[in-house]
Parts: structure tokens; sequence; C-alpha cells
């Protein structure tokens, strides 16, 4: 079970890779990388037909990725998760989110297996603040009729 703790140990650095941010801002991953980038997120696109995004750097593959970049949001097709997935062991990456709709359970268990923490079935933007409009809702709707992600407290 995914805990806020969780979600906020991700989101907190404010930076991270997104693998699957398209070059047409009308896809999901271009919508979604530039309405991360206008909350202030510092991101690192990976897409391996593009030189950049959004005027944003890009690059081709996980093992691309400059040193420092710990977080990886993957919003890819799900017959390219698990390879990415692979690619964010073998890279040594800290924290992965896989947006709901992009996790496969060979995706799932090459993380866990890998025991980096996962955050999947969840939407990123119902998290990344500041968050707005649908995404306000959406996120209203989850915490009235399904349930919302809770803190846990240590017993220290």
């Amino acid at each position: 079970m995914v805990t806020l703790n969780q979600i906020q140990d991700f989101l907190a650095p404010r930076k991270m890779a997104m693998a699957g941010a398209s070059r047409n801002p009308k896809k999901f991953g271009g919508a979604i990388f530039k309405e991360l980038r206008e909350k202030g997120f510092e991101l690192y696109p990976i897409n391996p037909n593009a030189d950049e995004i959004q005027g944003v750097k890009c690059y081709k593959s996980v093992d691309d990725l400059p040193a420092g970049v710990e977080h990886l949001f993957i919003v890819t097709p799900k017959y390219e998760t698990e390879i990415i997935a692979r690619a964010a062991v073998n890279k040594g990456i800290k924290m992965v989110w896989v947006q709901q709709q992009s996790d496969t359970p060979a995706a799932v268990k090459t993380i866990e297996e890998a025991g980096i923490p996962l955050i999947h079935k969840k939407c990123i933007m119902m998290f990344a603040g500041p968050v707005k409009s649908v995404h306000g809702f959406h996120r209203f709707l989850v915490k009235t009729f399904v349930g919302f992600p809770k803190l846990v407290y240590s017993a220290n």
C-alpha cells in the first residue's frame, strides 16, 4: 500500500526524470510534462526520438541521465514500462513512480525485487502541488469514495 509519506518523499526534491515525455503537447506525456514544469519541477525528459522537449534537453534513455537524478516518473505505453523499469534498476534510481495505466505486473515486480520504493496505481497530478482544476476534483472524488493514501507515523 502506497503511503502519503512515500508520495511526499518522491515529490519533495521537485526534481525527476520523466520517461514517456512527448514532443506533442496534446499527448498525455506532453501535457503532463508541461504542467509539472509549470508547477516548478525540474524535469529530465527521456524520449529516444527527441533532442529536446518544450525547450528542455532530452535524454535518449535512462542510462544517459546525469548523476544526481534519483527519481524517475514513468508514463510510457505499457509495452515499454518493463524495459524502463529494468534500466532504472541498472542505473541505480532511488525511487520510481509509474503513472496509473502505465504499470504492468512485470515492471512492478522488477522494481520491487530491486528494493526500490515504488508508487503506482496513482496519478501524479493528484499530488504534485498545487493541485487545481480537474485534478483537484479528481482528488476530491478519490478522497471521498475510494480512499486516499495516509501518512504513516513511526513509533519513535
